[in-house]
């Protein structure tokens, strides 16, 4: 089929929509609003907090034979991340003979609406769950609204609405997407870059406008490297939880957006016996369920990360990209001595990521350089990995501290210890100095006194809008010291 020039194409309830001309910057909730009228999706927060505009977007399966669905926030997503995708909308439930979906009618029969304002983003949360999961419990239930605010109702009847609805037949659970699997197939998006008669590569954007902004969507990792040589001021974009937050409050407008989405070598996981390369692309859902065995600790950081809406687009390349001093994953992948994979052109370099910050928000990336790969070592024999996190909300928070821990126990003593933070220092760090106190010493002689010093030490005070300094340096001491008591637990389980 003849490529179609500066217009978005997707799939929705069995028909192609073509969204020519409009700003590479337009999200996904305004364009459902604005343009196709479909008033069911709310904006509440438009940063991702409420879940009221929460929607379903389809991929094809590699086979091509299966659409698999992911609740997004529509209104961080941008428009352009959808082409060759599908979207649900609440009135994509409704079937052709008007009957509710068994979610819907639960809702009703269970009081869980009254203003009604949330209740499209709590469907479409719950409709999400009962694609992938058969038969939640009210943990899978509640994990699966935690992205959902309802200021009114109250949460029972709505979890109670679920486990009803869990209960109705399979196919009626089913979203029915039989006409657009021919259309998905249709619109497709290619997955060979094109080249020019000189053997040059040539980015056809899904957006340009004539002053020369773009939006591309390259299909390999080859073309997006050879792209950001090219254009080496380029916006990268991921998940678009930060990127969409920025457009939405700072109004912030990029010139060249670099979108990962289609990038198939950045969406694989590479395992080998001593570590998963998990390409940039691969969001943090998929990234929590790899390590939930290996590492539950860290697994149980992601979950508390945010919603499984963030969690089904945000990325741990994204995470460290970003560079916030109290980014999550970073302190547990330093713990575990990660390292990423950095490419500018043909050339690659691995670099551990405790060597990745210069400063707060600064990195050693040069221009055109980008994340492709971030490398997790898979546990050894004998070791243990302990991460927590302490923000004002226990779910969907912001961190005030996050310690990370790994450790062996060699003879009841403290070896090859690693610890690392956030929230303590301009940017994610390790802390040195706490690990001195540990390393070679039995659990039970590390003392609180010492750990004071180490942080003292270790660290310029400095208050922030999260906590105080003082508040902080009591957190590092004491979950250090949890650690460090468990560990002692352990040791005499042991014996």
């Amino acid at each position: 089929m003849p490529e179609v020039t500066n217009t978005v194409r997707f799939v929705l309830d069995g028909r192609i929509v073509e969204a020519r001309g409009v700003r590479r910057t337009t999200t996904v909730l305004d364009y459902l609003r604005e343009h196709l009228h479909r008033t069911g999706t709310k904006e509440g927060c438009a940063e991702g907090d409420c879940g009221a505009c929460v929607v379903l977007v389809g991929e094809l399966t590699e086979d091509g034979q299966r659409v698999r669905y992911a609740p997004v926030n529509s209104c961080l997503q941008l428009l352009p991340t959808l082409d060759g995708k599908s979207l649900k909308t609440v009135e994509s439930l409704q079937g052709a003979d008007g009957r509710l979906h068994p979610v819907q009618e639960a809702m009703v029969a269970c009081h869980g609406s009254q203003c009604g304002f949330c209740t499209p983003g709590i469907v479409m949360s719950l409709a999400g769950l009962l694609q992938s999961v058969a038969q939640p419990g009210r943990a899978e239930v509640n994990d699966a609204l935690s992205g959902n605010l309802c200021r009114c109702t109250g949460y029972r009847p709505i979890v109670d609405a679920a486990l009803q609805a869990a209960q109705a037949p399979a196919e009626a659970l089913r979203i029915d997407d039989a006409a657009d699997l021919p259309l998905l197939q249709q619109i497709r998006r290619a997955t060979e870059p094109t080249y020019s008669l000189e053997g040059e590569i040539v980015v056809q954007p899904v957006l340009r406008t004539k002053k020369g902004s773009e939006f591309v969507a390259p299909a390999t990792v080859e073309e997006l490297a050879d792209y950001l040589v090219k254009n080496p001021d380029a916006t990268l974009l991921a998940g678009s939880t930060e990127i969409g937050l920025k457009v939405n409050k700072a109004f912030l407008r990029p010139a060249r957006i670099a979108y990962l989405g289609h990038v198939a070598e950045l969406r694989r996981v590479q395992t080998t016996p001593e570590a998963w390369q998990i390409g940039a692309a691969v969001p943090l859902a998929e990234v929590q369920t790899l390590l939930a065995d290996a590492y539950p600790d860290f697994a149980e950081v992601l979950r508390r990360f945010g919603s499984p809406p963030i969690r089904s687009t945000a990325t741990l390349a994204g995470n460290i990209a970003n560079g916030s001093p109290i980014g999550d994953s970073m302190p547990c992948l330093m713990a575990l001595d990660a390292t990423l994979l950095l490419r500018r052109g043909r050339q690659t370099r691995r670099l551990p990521l405790t060597q990745f910050y210069t400063g707060q928000k600064r990195t050693v990336l040069e221009s055109g350089e980008f994340i492709e790969a971030v490398v997790v070592p898979r546990p050894r024999a004998g070791e243990v990995f302990r991460a927590h996190k302490v923000s004002k909300r226990f779910e969907q928070d912001i961190s005030a501290t996050l310690f990370a821990l790994r450790y062996r126990l060699v003879e009841g003593r403290f070896a090859d210890v690693r610890v690392a933070c956030n929230g303590l220092a301009p940017a994610p760090c390790r802390v040195p100095l706490i690990e001195a106190v540990l390393e070679g010493r039995a659990p039970a002689d590390v003392t609180a006194a010492e750990l004071d010093a180490a942080v003292a030490a270790g660290f310029t005070p400095r208050d922030g809008l999260r906590a105080s300094w003082h508040y902080r340096a009591l957190l590092a001491r004491n979950l250090v010291l949890q650690f460090v008591e468990d560990a002692a637990g352990v040791e005499e389980t042991a014996r």
